[in-house]
């Protein structure tokens, strides 16, 4: 009787020993993103880190890029309300860049030639630019136009990503991982704030930059990436702060990619909210931040790497806002950091992966 009562005790002792430690195995992360919506790159990669059971959301921090802040604020708090989450904070961040603006680019572009594609400095419709949908006018940045998806009820934190940033990592040092998919200003004010922001922080996940992309209709000029071009300054910051570790994935890589009609009906097919909600929203556009995501969850798709330096042109001339690179060894020593470059990757692995996790249910979601 006393060795099976010891028995059970020294079970149920392990049992609460493994719950925290199950618990510790989920991978803490804080999505840095542009969150235009619905659908598109943007909240699809949300989705990604959401739908996935190994990983831990602690916030959504938004910045201005492909929509305005406020609006894209809008549409994340919609989509968590559909799929269950509103338990995580989204947490509202830069509405404009540090230095650059869009009247700093009209000047430019008299100079140097035009930039067809500038987010939400761009004042046009749908069928110019995708992701834009049906509107009847230009959307400044504290306008928030009618959502196709439904207005949310729900609220963003009161406070700002910056600060949300600072707190988390240092609640969690070494803990979390920072995943970039939109401008860098969020976290340049953060290093700004506290320069530590870089070592406490797990490691910098980033898409973003352009080194040689294939494919002349694509990219103009080749070297020219929206996410470090709408605000080249806090990318120059970001990239010359020490992070423990950066891995980028430039638009080189993402352009072999494309979430194709087929893709979103066989998502479709499955009838949970995310599934249903990417059946609705969801166009054929390329995999741009959803690729760099699914890397850092499943490493085992990343099929070439390269080691740069990196760094962005702040120079305000002709080449404002373009990604540099030099080899190890080669740059001009101002600071320059090493990056982890993703060049090819496991395509038939990375959408399977993609599918399997727009239609699972979402882990942790309540009723909506």
């Amino acid at each position: 009787m006393l060795r099976t009562f010891r028995f059970y005790l020294v079970t149920l002792a392990l049992l609460l020993l493994a719950l925290p430690l199950h618990a510790q195995q989920k991978r803490k992360v804080i999505i840095d993103q542009d969150c235009r919506g619905p659908a598109t790159t943007d909240l699809q990669t949300v989705l990604v880190f959401v739908q996935s059971p190994e990983v831990e959301t602690l916030g959504i921090t938004v910045v201005s890029g492909d929509q305005w802040r406020d609006e894209e604020v809008a549409h994340t708090l919609r989509l968590l309300e559909i799929i269950g989450r509103t338990d995580l904070p989204v947490v509202p961040g830069a509405v404009f860049p540090l230095i650059n603006s869009k009247e700093e680019i009209a000047r430019w572009e008299k100079l140097y030639g035009q930039v067809r594609y500038q987010g939400a400095w761009n004042e046009a419709k749908v069928a110019d630019y995708p992701g834009a949908w049906n509107r009847d006018r230009y959307y400044g940045p504290f306008e928030v136009p009618p959502l196709p998806e439904g207005n949310p009820t729900t609220k963003p934190l009161a406070e700002d990503a910056a600060h949300f940033i600072i707190r988390m990592l240092r609640q969690y040092p070494g803990e979390i991982t920072v995943y970039a998919g939109g401008p860098l200003t969020n976290l340049a004010l953060a290093i700004a704030l506290d320069p530590d922001v870089p070592r406490l922080a797990k490691e910098l996940v980033v898409m973003g930059g352009a080194i040689n992309p294939a494919g002349a209709g694509v990219i103009h000029p080749p070297r020219r990436e929206f996410n470090f071009w709408w605000d080249p300054e806090a990318s120059h910051i970001v990239l010359h702060a020490p992070w423990r570790k950066i891995t980028v994935t430039p638009v080189d890589i993402s352009i072999k990619t494309r979430l194709t009609n087929a893709m979103i009906q066989e998502i479709g097919k499955t009838n949970t909210p995310a599934a249903q909600y990417l059946a609705k929203w969801a166009d054929e556009e390329f995999m741009w931040d959803e690729l760099a995501a699914i890397a850092w969850l499943d490493p085992s798709i990343v099929t070439g790497t390269e080691t740069a330096l990196m760094d962005v042109n702040i120079d305000h001339g002709a080449g404002y806002g373009d990604t540099l690179t030099w080899a190890p060894g080669a740059g001009p020593g101002l600071g320059e950091q090493s990056t982890t470059v993703l060049t090819d990757a496991d395509f038939p692995r990375f959408y399977r992966i993609f599918i399997d996790l727009m239609t699972r249910a979402t882990p942790q979601a309540k009723k909506p």
